[in-house]
Parts: C-alpha cells; structure tokens; sequence
C-alpha cells in the first residue's frame, strides 16, 4: 500500500489528546478584540473538543493523528 498524505490545512488546525480526541481553537479571537470582555476573550483562548459529527471527516484528512 502507498503511504497516506496528511492534508497540511487540517494538520495545522487539530491536535490529539492523550486519550485519541481531536481538538482545535475556537473562532473570533484574532482581530477587533478592544469590545471583547476579558471572560469572552478568555474563553475563547481555550481549546474545544471537535464534535463528533464533523471528527470522522477530520481523521480521514489525518491518517496519522
């Protein structure tokens, strides 16, 4: 069998945990912040699981993950 290619998008966006759960950044924590509370910022700057509808489509871009 060929080896599989890691699509390098997906790569830089998802990490595994150390139990084998996909996690990625939360959106709106880039630019335009100064009307932000500091709790949302804060909120925002922590990593969420991937839900399980979309965790198949990311393995199959990371076969190695």
């Amino acid at each position: 069998m060929p080896k599989l290619k890691t699509r390098k998008a997906a790569a830089k966006r998802f990490r595994a945990t150390g139990s084998g759960k996909i996690v990625r950044r939360k959106a709106f924590k880039n630019h335009l912040l100064q009307h932000k509370s500091s709790a949302r910022k804060r909120r925002l700057s922590q990593m969420e699981v991937v839900d399980e509808r979309d965790e198949q489509n990311v393995r199959f871009m990371l076969p190695y993950l």
